[in-house]
């Protein structure tokens, strides 16, 4: 069967790449180029590895920076370029998985071919796809005969837009239906043939566990931690849960090539684990640009090969968020620093191995020594919490939340945690505050109150909360959106009722004369 014409985005989609691989600027710029050339674009899975990483760091910048507006960036030519560009070498990449050709269809050939997805025609993360499959005569044929059959599909910008401007209350709904991916890593794995799955499945892997994840003694935030009891340093080496036997299969070249390493989030480097615990920035190189040390970290690691999977975190967003905002977010504190810090260096441990694990974190264990250390670590953490530290407060509000605290009682617990946040909050940390309208919003340990969680929203905004400044800017323009609607529907309901008033008045003096 011959395959579809190729259409506009087609010679778009090649010319950005000819553009890109010769230097050329692309027509209208696009923001970014110096760092996604660091990023080796060579068309493997990968690359989209080191792209992920690139967005999460980008996301992270944009936010310090104040400028994390999705309206405002997607109305600059050079933002929506670069994301344009990502989905077309994305699309390239799993084109090249399938051995087909990509083939790129605008909002006009997807109405056509595809009536049934629900497109809106102004929404940027649908204007365009990728089919990525065999040949689309083949897929239409299939469909005339079963109108439920879903076409290989890739809208790559989805999965773009979710790592970049994605969060509690900016949710992304996929066009076919399906959740999308959190990167262009997980949504192009979710997608590849059956064939290279099942090569992949025969590789296996040896782990050298305590090599892996043995702390180092020149750890970033190495401290004193001789007031716990118990030593934490064999915690990542003893529960190791089924990779320790596993040994490596290459038969030949395609299997080779179908190795996939694991997401960036979740693969370190020996060295990297060392330095750099798996939610903190700090311990990057202060030399070293951040998008230049985010690379770094992006390197696939050659000894590790897993079948892909979607990574699932242990832990809930809104306290991951918190442990990254606990990072990179400082605020001053007057009290209880050295503690909170030594607490924190034994805890950061703990969650270096939770946040690797693919299963609920009330399903991990760990020994009654390295649970007994981390008792201790929480005894030091309410210590500082107790002088006044709001990192503490909200740290240990965390583990209470998630009812692994000091309370043994999951309802005191539950308290205990939400009352650590109140408390930070009423000191104005911005952190805190989020949290809280977060909470309200969800009803996580409060009944659920949109009206609070507005105005802790608001004070977050006030006290410099990026993120919450931008919620709440767009809250503000939506509310004045609507007043305006209103105003402009009473002004024509009276010149409705002023127009019907002469109408009849005219009548009348139509009867009467």
């Amino acid at each position: 069967m011959s395959a579809s014409p190729l259409t506009p985005l087609d010679y778009i989609a090649a010319g950005y790449w000819q553009d890109f691989l010769a230097g050329r600027p692309i027509a209208g710029g696009i923001a970014y180029e110096a760092e996604l050339r660091h990023c080796i674009l060579d068309q493997s899975l990968a690359s989209l590895q080191r792209v992920d990483t690139l967005l999460s760091q980008i996301r992270r910048d944009m936010i310090k920076a104040g400028m994390w507006d999705e309206a405002t960036l997607l109305t600059d030519e050079r933002y929506r370029n670069f994301m344009v560009f990502l989905a077309f070498y994305a699309g390239r990449v799993l084109a090249q998985q399938w051995q087909h050709t990509p083939q790129w269809l605008g909002q006009f050939e997807l109405r056509k071919r595809y009536p049934q997805l629900p497109l809106i025609t102004d929404d940027f993360y649908q204007h365009m796809a990728v089919f990525y499959g065999s040949d689309h005569t083949s897929y239409e044929n299939d469909q005339n005969s079963n109108d439920n059959v879903i076409a290989p599909l890739f809208f790559a910008l989805e999965p773009i837009g979710l790592r970049l401007f994605g969060h509690i209350d900016r949710q992304f709904k996929s066009v076919q239906g399906e959740q999308v991916a959190s990167g262009l890593y997980q949504a192009v794995s979710a997608r590849l043939p059956s064939s290279i799955n099942d090569e992949t499945s025969l590789v296996t892997t040896k782990i050298s566990t305590t090599q892996n994840m043995h702390p180092s003694a020149d750890s970033a935030r190495s401290i004193n931690t001789s007031q716990i009891t118990g030593s934490i340093d064999p915690l990542l080496n003893e529960y190791t849960e089924d990779a320790s036997t596993a040994t490596v299969v290459l038969n030949d070249e395609t299997s080779q090539r179908a190795i996939l390493n694991k997401p960036v989030e979740t693969d370190l480097s020996p060295t990297e684990i060392q330095t750099k615990p798996i939610l903190s920035e700090s311990a990057v190189s202060k030399t070293e640009s951040p998008v230049a040390s985010t690379i770094a970290l992006a390197k696939p690691n050659p000894v590790v090969a897993l079948k892909p999977s979607a990574k699932i975190s242990p832990t809930p967003e809104i306290f991951s968020q918190l442990l990254i905002e606990l990072d990179e977010i400082e605020v001053l504190q007057a009290a209880g620093n050295s503690e909170y810090e030594q607490a924190r260096n034994i805890l950061d441990q703990f969650e270096q191995h939770i946040a690797k694990q693919q299963k609920p974190r009330a399903q991990i264990i760990f020994s009654e020594s390295h649970l007994h250390s981390k008792q201790q670590a929480l005894l030091i953490l309410q210590d500082a919490a107790n002088a006044g530290n709001t990192d503490a407060m909200l740290r240990l509000a965390m583990y209470e939340l998630l009812a692994e605290g000091l309370k043994a009682d999951k309802a005191a617990s539950t308290e205990s945690g939400v009352e650590w946040v109140k408390q930070a909050a009423s000191k104005n940390d911005s952190r805190a505050q989020r949290l809280l309208s977060k909470m309200y919003y969800q009803g996580v340990g409060l009944p659920q109150d949109i009206n609070i969680g507005k105005y802790w929203l608001a004070q977050a905004a006030e006290n410099g909360h990026a993120e919450a400044a931008s919620l709440a800017n767009q809250w503000q323009q939506a509310q004045a959106l609507i007043a305006t609607q209103k105003q402009e529907q009473h002004s024509l309901k009276r010149y409705q009722i002023l127009f019907a008033v002469i109408i009849v008045v005219a009548l009348l003096i139509i009867v009467l004369v």
